[in-house]
Parts: structure tokens; sequence; C-alpha cells
């Protein structure tokens, strides 16, 4: 048997070693090592080839080799599970030496097998997003997306704020919807990064999603993705093609997804999502007209979105509702009047759209017409008014309108099918598909749209007024479970982020050297000695520094850590984890 053979058959013994497909997880082996790991040391020692290999004997006492075995799973690491599509380690050498071995020379890959960690902590700040551009295994890639932690679990209905006593299955409930018995039947508000959160529902929710509505970051200088190198738009598709991947996985075979987006990044985007849905499943792209002031006097003013609608199998017999979207006709006092009200006031009828009048050839047939309830045919564009008809709802610039979620939800959904929304924003699909009586998934980070958004579902299931409320004659009702992913190293990052000062930052990384995980190739020692070269950087090189030395892999508790003493999961923790992916004990 080969000597990685070997090791690899005796540190799957270990369940913390291990993800839940039985796959050996090398970076933590690393880190662990790193960290001279009494439980992995022990399990080196009870074998005796690994015992002599990895081992040095020293005036009658053994020493473990570390620098020989992290040496030895780097190099298996990278040359049997690169991550990307290019290997720097085969025949590039200097000296005896590979290139990835020598500081020398740097190998720059255009983020195409990338993934983008993209978490979102301020709106207002430009934070350039952590982005794994590096050569990554891909073990390292299945222990990043990982399902989660739960922790913070809250219960909201009509009479407030309620402990969390478990997760809903109703098996009745779901077999008239034709979803498993045990699905979770329960609205979920899930405050984490949107990438980990949807990692985190494949289990429980992968072919059982009717409708997704994401209303992403556009690129803009008004929102994170403010960058000022080469590859802005590589960067921002990477963002999301992480996410839209996982997307499609989580939705049902005759589900649908809509994109909102604007002109910055359509042509890029669509161009995306033909690969990842197929471009036979592409349906519609929706324009949103609406009003806005006037911006320029040097080129055409800018007065309305794009919306991308696909289905995941066109083939399928996916859920579009027709008639509930056909437009309504008025009345209007203006042109050529054919009829009579019962005031005596004369009238004609003209569609919201500017269609022409239903046919007038006698009384008859325009009773008929009547009858129908039938308007105009739905189409791909349409016009509402963004100031106008949204101002008493709106808190921020971008928050969309209800009425505009209230027609892509009719039309694609029914009563009691699941809707997803991983960019929540504040709330706007979740609300509206609260008072549309639909289950709905909502993930955001953003703290404060995290607490905006609760707010307004709290006060939607005690009865609102706003929005769409008094067309449907809502009358409040139902609840939604609050929960959050479990942070570690993401903790700390939120911490750098938030430092004012050089004396903060030091204080965070006296911390971290006790409680983060730290890079497996970080060397404290080496920090320590080079604290003064550390002290002279610039406040934002000081910042990039603790942030690029933390392992990305940890910044969330892992599943397969729950039971890990290292990252301190209470019982409440453990009990609703299980509970959540249904998890025997």
């Amino acid at each position: 048997m080969k000597l990685y053979e070997l090791l690899e058959e005796q540190l799957v013994r270990e369940p913390n070693f291990v993800t839940d497909s039985g796959k050996l997880k090398k970076w933590v082996v690393i880190n662990k090592a790193q960290n001279f790991d009494a439980e992995l040391i022990e399990l080196l020692l009870n074998n005796k080839e690994l015992k002599r290999k990895f081992f040095l004997g020293v005036k009658g006492t053994l020493v473990f080799n570390q620098n020989l075995f992290v040496q030895f799973m780097e190099q298996k690491n990278y040359l049997n599970d690169s991550y990307t599509q290019y290997k720097n380690k085969v025949g590039l050498a200097i000296d005896g030496n590979y290139l990835k071995q020598r500081n020398e020379v740097a190998l720059i890959w255009p983020f195409k097998d990338c993934v983008l960690e993209g978490g979102q902590s301020r709106e207002e700040d430009k934070r350039e997003e952590i982005f794994f551009n590096e050569t990554l295994a891909q073990d390292e890639i299945t222990q990043l997306l990982e399902p989660k932690v739960l922790t913070n679990i809250k219960v909201f209905d009509r009479d407030g704020e309620n402990a969390f006593r478990g997760f809903t299955r109703d098996g009745e409930f779901n077999i008239k919807r034709g979803l498993p018995e045990n699905t979770i039947t329960d609205n979920l508000m899930i405050n984490g990064n949107n990438l980990m959160a949807l990692s985190s529902l494949k289990k429980e929710f992968s072919g059982k999603i009717k409708l997704i509505y994401i209303d992403p970051p556009f690129n803009t200088e008004r929102d994170s993705f403010q960058y000022n190198d080469s590859f802005t738009h590589s960067t921002w598709l990477t963002f999301m093609k992480n996410r839209l991947q996982i997307a499609r996985e989580l939705l049902s075979q005759d589900g649908t997804i809509y994109i909102h987006i604007d002109y910055k990044e359509i042509h890029y985007l669509k161009v995306l999502a033909d690969s990842i849905f197929g471009r036979e499943n592409f349906l519609n792209e929706i324009v949103w007209a609406y009003k806005e002031r006037e911006s320029s006097k040097r080129f055409y003013n800018k007065k309305h979105d794009t919306i991308l609608f696909y289905a995941k199998n066109r083939d399928s017999n996916y859920t579009f509702n027709y008639d509930e979207i056909r437009e309504e006709y008025s009345k209007v006092t203006i042109g050529k009047f054919k009829y009579v009200d019962d005031d005596g006031r004369k009238y004609r009828l003209r569609g919201k759209d500017g269609t022409s009048d239903p046919p007038e050839e006698n009384e008859n047939t325009y009773r008929q017409y009547l009858d129908q309830s039938s308007g105009p045919l739905p189409r791909d564009w349409f016009v509402l008014s963004f100031l106008n008809q949204a101002a008493n709802e709106r808190v921020f610039d971008t928050q969309k309108p209800e009425k505009l979620l209230k027609k892509f939800i009719s039309a694609s959904s029914n009563e009691n099918d699941i809707v997803l929304d991983f960019f929540g924003g504040s709330g706007t699909t979740a609300s509206v598909s609260h008072k549309l009586k639909r289950q709905w998934i909502l993930c955001e980070q953003i703290e404060s749209q995290v607490n905006l958004s609760r707010e307004r579902l709290e006060k939607v299931v005690i009865c609102d007024d706003e929005g769409i409320s008094k067309d449907v004659n809502w009358q409040g009702g139902g609840s939604f479970h609050y929960l959050e992913l479990k942070k570690y190293n993401q903790s700390f990052l939120e911490k750098i982020e938030a430092a004012k000062d050089s004396k903060t930052l030091f204080n965070i990384w006296k911390e971290m050297k006790e409680k983060s995980f730290l890079n497996y190739n970080v060397d404290i020692k080496n920090q320590e000695e080079h604290v003064e070269e550390f002290n002279i950087l610039p406040f934002k090189e000081q910042k990039e520094h603790l942030c690029e030395i933390l392992d990305k892999n940890q910044l969330f508790v892992n599943l397969s850590s729950l039971k890990d003493k290292e990252f301190g999961c209470t019982d409440e923790e453990m009990q609703a984890t299980k509970d959540f992916y249904q998890l025997s004990e």
C-alpha cells in the first residue's frame, strides 16, 4: 500500500477529519498538524509505518516532524486535487524547486474556476471582497461550501418573538403540494453569507423551490462591487456564477427563476445564465419601465431595468398563471366616447398599456367582452412607477415595489409553493410571498438590512397596510423562523473591518493567535519576529494582511465540526442543527 493511501486510511478513522460523504478533509488535517493536535499525533503514532515516516527519535523521545508532514500533505493536495485547470508544479522548476515553492515567479489566472466568498457587511463600504483566485484544491472548495451550524433561532408570529421549539414538517400539507412528507414548512429568514446559506439549504430543499427571484448588486458605483482593476466584470460574474449554480440545484423540475438586473451587466449575465440554466430554457427578457427624474442631457436617460426569466426545464409543465396577470381595462375620459356609465357619464375602454378598445360592434359583444374579466395579454414589458407608487414603502433607492413582485410571484407560483430570494435586501419578496400565501426563504447578511427586513416581516405577520395589502385584503397571520449561520473566523473578519486604528488591530491579532483558525502555512513565531515590519505598514495593508492569514474555510462553523469542542457549539445549537438537517444522534 502506498504511503498516502496508508495515511488516508488511518486519518479517516477520526470523524472530525472527514466530510459527510466520507472524504478526507485534508485542509483540516494540515491545520491540525500546524497546531500539534493531540488527536492527529495519536493517530499517526498508532501506525508503525506512519510513526517511522513522520517522527524523529531524539534521545529516546519521538518528535513529530511537522514540516515533513505538512509538506507531504500539501504536495499531494495540490498535485492530485487542484481545483483550477492548470498545474503550476508540473515541469516548471528552477534549481530543483517548483515555481510554487519560489517567491520570484507568480502565475496569474483570471478568476475562471474560483470561488468568491463575497461577504457583504455594510452597504455603504466599498469593500474589496475576499476572492479565492489561488490554486484551490477541490476538498477546500467542498469544505468551504459544506452545510453550516445554525444558531440564535427565534420564531415570530402575531404574539411577537417566541422561543424555538423545533422546525415544522407537516406531512399532510406536504403531500398536498407534492413534496416529501418531511419537508420543512416554516418560513425561514437566514442571516449569513448567501453562498454559505445556499449551500446549507441544499440538503433540505434541493429540487423543491418553485420560484426564485433575486435582485443582486448591479455592479455599479452605488454598491459594494466597485473595483479599480481590469477584472471588474469577471469578479462580479464569478460572484454570480457561484450562487446561480447552487440556485439551479434548489429549483424544482417545474421551477423558474427571475434575475433582476440593469444595463451594466445584463449582456454578460445573459451569457452566464445561458451556460448555467441552458440557452434553451430562456423564456423572456422582461422590461420594467419606471418613472425617474432626468439625470443627463448628454445621452438617452435610463428609464428601465431588465429581468431575465428562465425555466429549469422548459419542456416541463412549469407554472405560469397566464390569466392571473392579464392587465385590467380602465375607464378613461379621453378620445371618442362609446359607452355611458350608470351616472350618465360617457367613457371608453382602454388598456393600461395603451392597447386599443375592446370590440365595439354592438352592446351584446361589449357585454360578452366584459364578462370575460380578461384584459390585454401579459407582455414582456410594463410600466410601474418606481417613485410614486412605491414611495410610501421605500426605505432606500433600490428597493423594489411590492406590486412588481406580486406580478412575478402570482405568475410563477401557486399558494403554498416555496419562493426563495437569496439577496433579501429589505424583505420585499418575503413580504409579498407571505401575503400571497406562499412559503418563503430569505437570505441576507448586511446587518442593517437584516434588521430592516426582520422588522418589516414582523409587521406583515401582525398586519400591515403597505404595498399590496389592500389589493389582497391582507389581515395578518402566519409566522417565520429567524436563524443565523454560526460564525467563527467570520467574526474576526468583521472585527478587522470595523477597526479604526493599528492598536485595535494589534489586539485583534493577539485574539486571533489564541482563538482563530489561521492558514496552515502561517508561522506564528515568524509573524511575531517581524511585528515591526507589520507596524510600519499603512493601516489598510495591515487590515489586508490579517484578513489574508485567516483560514477562509472556517468563516462559519461547518456541520461536520458540530461536535468538535474547539468550536464551542452549545446544546441548543446542536439540537437545532440536527433538527434542520434531520440528523440522528
